[in-house]
């Protein structure tokens, strides 16, 4: 292996590293959400109906598509990052990153191709979006010395998760202009961010050469691939039923998948076993997804508190955007064409706990360590999400509000020392790849959010939500074959309809022309603004509550690990431990991190 020379730089650098890096996490933040609340403009430009039959799988797509890089490369971006130079895949992820924006605002086709474009530049933006994420912690941690890493990786962390729900909000804002304006806001940040990091960031740690793990790359890849995907398309329903976890091959991706993943675990601890070797015949040295570093009990408990964290905060995000724009907002005389836009404005306070608890916890984390603000902080959002389900469907803002407060600080609360405490764990030689592996469990989660609490919420519907669409579609003069036939379509395609802004009962009935046929005062009640919000309230609290409970569950699962990861030390620089992959005390550059432990 050939050792990277570290650069020199001034007493500033840290500060520009902070500065580009949380531009980069902000930026890939954003666009990994800004498409979710303007979905409904993208497809009226293209031309394209998303709720048509044999359209969802566009729709869902361009919602996970970009996820689904992300959790699946993230990691091999951070491990190549450990071998060539963070600072190099990081800037060359801005380069990608505004490639590909550009390619996004240019869409020239209309219809399917013009989805398949979207759906295309957006795994390439995904792309580059990782690449950004994967080595920005390690970048930072590289930058600042041990008693300010925790604010550094605050601001930067906090910045992230809050870009996710600033994205809702400029998602809405933009899409009222042009629905290309969704793309081009990221042109100037990305084409600038490319210049500022390549004139501006330095190679400030050393590093060494070392052999890509192929196996471990495909393995991985494939497996984690084919197991997210099939969740995807779990969501969808087959044949008769509401989902379509029953579908052949979704079962087949799910083991599949698994399958592939217990070989690859398989292949990084044994990889003799299976004859991959270099070409002198000694086994792989460098595997890519480095397992010996779950001995680090801060590392692994970190890990696992991260993975539960983001399925609890994706399902959270979801829910919300659907509880606002399908029933709270209309209710309260709000267009369901406008309501995309107002709810990212009414899940503010979210945005703003985790802004205001973030770098503060950050900084605290730094003197008295990480596990007393990271447990503390999943105590509040297990408590937010009860509050939540205490709470009617036609709920008072206020207290909607504060707990929407509280959880954004219990959220900050937990990731910026948790994030510090991992990333302080292991050694410096590792930082890149630990940081891909936190980003990994963070992105899947994600992912795995939207799969678990879309079939969650979809079960729930589908129990109760037939029937009253039937009545409720009957007493107001919809013929009895019509209402039947409506209330049997499945409820994956209303509950997409209010995600969409749609009005669900002009998306039922408006293409058979049955609306045409009823009295004005008939049509203006099933379109108006209460009556489809009325009528799904008791069923989709009914599915809320599972959701929220699920939630809450592993709030605290979360809790427990967080406060299982290790006392506080105070920082002790210039400490030397020995390396938890070898064993060895390391002779190169000594390990300061045990104040994060």
């Amino acid at each position: 292996m050939n050792p990277r020379t570290p650069a020199a730089v001034g007493p500033h650098y840290k500060w520009v590293a902070l500065s580009n890096t949380t531009l980069g996490v902000l930026i890939a933040a954003m666009d990994a959400s800004i498409v979710i609340i303007s979905l409904p403009a993208i497809f009226r430009g293209i031309g394209l109906d998303p709720l048509a039959p044999g359209n969802i799988s566009y729709l869902l797509w361009m919602i996970l598509g970009y996820l689904l890089v992300s959790a699946v490369l993230v990691v091999v971006l951070g491990r190549l990052g450990d071998m060539f130079g963070r600072v190099r895949i990081y800037n060359l992820g801005f380069l990608v990153f505004a490639c590909a924006s550009v390619a996004l605002s240019l869409d020239p086709f209309r219809g399917g191709a013009g989805a398949l474009w979207l759906i295309l530049w957006r795994v390439v933006q995904a792309f580059g979006g990782s690449m950004l994420t994967a080595n920005s912690a390690a970048i930072l941690t590289d930058a600042f010395p041990a008693g300010q890493r925790g604010t550094a990786l605050g601001i930067n962390q906090i910045t992230a998760l809050a870009g996710q729900f600033l994205g809702l909000l400029a998602g809405g804002l933009l899409a009222t202009v042009d629905w290309r304006a969704v793309f081009w806001v990221s042109v100037p940040i990305s084409v600038g961010g490319t210049i500022w990091s390549y004139l501006s960031l330095r190679e400030t740690a050393p590093g060494r050469r070392g052999r890509m793990d192929w196996p471990g790359n495909l393995t991985f890849a494939a497996g984690a691939g084919i197991l997210l995907a099939a969740i995807t398309y779990g969501i969808q329903p087959y044949g008769g039923d509401a989902t379509g976890w029953g579908n052949p091959w979704v079962l087949a991706g799910l083991v599949g998948g698994c399958c592939l993943l217990l070989l690859f675990c398989f292949v990084e601890t044994r990889p003799q076993a299976l004859g991959f070797a270099r070409a002198g015949g000694t086994p792989t040295a460098e595997p890519m997804f480095h397992l010996a570093l779950f001995r680090v009990r801060a590392f692994a408990a970190g890990n696992v508190a991260v993975l539960l964290t983001a399925i609890a905060r994706g399902g959270l995000q979801f829910m919300l955007i659907i509880w606002l724009q399908g029933i709270w907002l209309p209710l309260h005389g709000y267009d369901f064409e406008d309501t995309p836009l107002w709810a990212g404005i009414f899940m503010l306070p979210l945005t703003m706990g985790f802004l205001l608890a973030g770098p503060v916890s950050g900084h605290l984390s730094d003197r008295f360590g990480a596990r007393l603000f990271s447990t503390t902080g999943l105590l509040l959002v297990a408590g937010s999400f009860i509050g939540l389900l205490a709470l009617p469907v036609d709920f008072a803002y206020g207290p909607f509000a504060a707990l929407l407060l509280i959880s954004g600080f219990g959220q900050g609360m937990f990731s910026a020392p948790n994030t510090s405490s991992i990333m302080g764990s292991v050694p410096p030689e590792y930082r890149g790849v630990a940081s891909g592996m936190r980003s990994t469990f963070q992105n899947s989660g994600t992912a795995l959010s939207i799969g678990v609490f879309f079939s969650l919420m979809i079960s729930g519907l589908a129990s109760s939500l037939p029937s009253a669409l039937s009545d409720g579609l009957r007493a107001h003069g919809v013929p009895a074959a019509t209402a039947q036939h409506a209330a049997s379509l499945p409820p994956v395609s209303t509950l997409f309809a209010t995600f969409l802004g749609d009005n669900p009962v002009q998306h039922l009935l408006g293409p058979s022309g049955t609306l045409d046929r009823l009295s004005g005062a008939q049509r203006q009640a099933l379109t108006g603004h209460t009556f489809f919000p009325e009528l799904v309230s008791g069923p989709f609290h009914h599915g809320l509550t599972i959701v929220f409970g699920v939630a809450a569950a592993m709030a605290l699962v979360s809790a427990v690990a967080s406060a299982l990861r290790g006392g506080h030390r105070l920082p002790v620089e210039g400490a030397r431990r020995p390396d938890p992959l070898s064993g060895n005390t390391p002779t190169g550059p000594s390990l300061d991190e045990q104040g994060s432990r």
